[in-house]
């Protein structure tokens, strides 16, 4: 149980720490940051929507509305795959691209305040390894069950 509430305690406490600063700082929330990530490090910086939604663990219409904003500020563009134009894409525009450079740098000064500097480098390491081992399972579960 410790582990558990642990877990989520600090991690609401970071998010949110996290988001403050990123929004403050340029109108950026954690969320948006990280469509932001994943399509700048898409081949082309474009990803099938229904592939984005997915590995942000969002549903269909939970990407839509955070997608309607990201195109409305100029952050991203939506544009018919090539070989499907059923299939829409989600490209990083020029501006995503210098907001998300811009913003990185408070994003990751605010991940070594708020979370590695409170950790030993033993335990950032355990804490590390620990994820990757969920995640690495949870992965194994879910492709088993498709």
């Amino acid at each position: 149980m410790a582990a558990w509430r642990g877990f989520i305690e600090a991690g609401h406490d970071v998010l949110a720490d996290l988001e403050d600063e990123l929004v403050s700082a340029h109108g950026l929330g954690v969320g948006d940051y990280g469509v932001l990530v994943r399509l700048s490090e898409a081949t082309d910086q474009r990803l099938r929507m229904c592939d984005l939604a997915g590995s942000l663990r969002l549903s269909p219409s939970g990407l839509t509305r955070r997608i309607d904003g990201l195109v409305r500020d100029g952050l991203v563009a939506r544009e018919p795959a090539p070989d499907d134009r059923r299939v829409s894409l989600a490209v990083l525009t020029a501006k995503g691209r210098r907001t998300l450079e811009a913003a990185a740098p408070t994003h990751v000064a605010g991940v070594r305040r708020h979370f590695l500097d409170h950790l030993t480098p033993t335990q950032i390491r355990q804490v590390g390894a620990a994820f990757t081992a969920l995640v690495a399972k949870r992965d194994a579960e879910r492709r088993a069950t498709i």
